[in-house]
């Protein structure tokens, strides 16, 4: 075999190589979940905010001692400020880390006074006061919630109550109807973020405004 047809051997198994890759990626981009499972994606009352007749709705299956959650809890907050109006965040709690679902009871306690976003935002700010090797301390959490100013003897009775560890069972249910193995998990607009990263769920949020509006 010449040099030449060396060569052209060479580049006609790149350009298949390339060919098949850009393949794998297109059957890899986000589509949008059976509609049967799509009511997994709601829940009344849960916690949300941004634009109330936003066309882009944002759905995040959280757990307040994922790290990856915490980093990318600021960076949401952009997208919303980004899209103002636009774009709805709703939060799910899908407590994979042991120990947490004490801790998102907690937070759903803090949301029917109005303190869930509060909340939150101070268990991730504080996660290496109450997270230890991926493992979550509830008491401690329930220290960082308390320095809130709610109503703590209500905040204590309405976390070890049966209406709210309704709401995070249904959650949790929900969270493995949608396949949910790993926090944070997004939907934008029922469909999930397949490739992790910030940058991929910018452009999955920027397709689905550009699409909405």
């Amino acid at each position: 075999m010449n040099n030449k047809t060396l060569f052209i051997s060479v580049a006609a198994f790149i350009g298949i190589i390339f060919i098949a890759g850009v393949m794998m990626y297109k059957s890899q981009q986000p589509s949008t979940i059976a509609s049967e499972y799509l009511p997994a994606l709601e829940r009344i009352d849960a916690p949300e905010k941004g634009g109330q007749h936003a066309k882009v709705t944002i759905v995040e299956f959280f757990d307040p001692a994922c790290g990856t959650c915490s980093q990318f809890y600021p960076l949401l907050n952009n997208l919303v400020k980004k899209y103002q109006g636009k774009v709805n965040v709703v939060m799910r709690y899908a407590p994979l880390h042991q120990g947490s679902e004490e801790v998102v009871k907690m937070l759903a306690a803090a949301h029917l006074q109005g303190q869930f976003w509060p909340a939150v935002a101070l268990l991730f700010a504080n996660q290496e006061r109450w997270v230890e090797h991926h493992v979550s301390n509830p008491q401690r959490a329930l220290l960082v919630i308390k320095t809130l100013a709610l109503d703590h003897e209500q905040l204590d009775k309405d976390w070890q109550s049966s209406k709210v560890a309704n709401i995070i069972a249904q959650d949790i249910k929900d969270g493995q109807t949608l396949k949910v193995r790993a926090t944070p998990q997004f939907f934008v607009n029922g469909k999930p973020l397949i490739i992790f990263g910030y940058d991929e769920l910018v452009k999955l949020v920027e397709a689905a405004v550009a699409e909405a509006y």
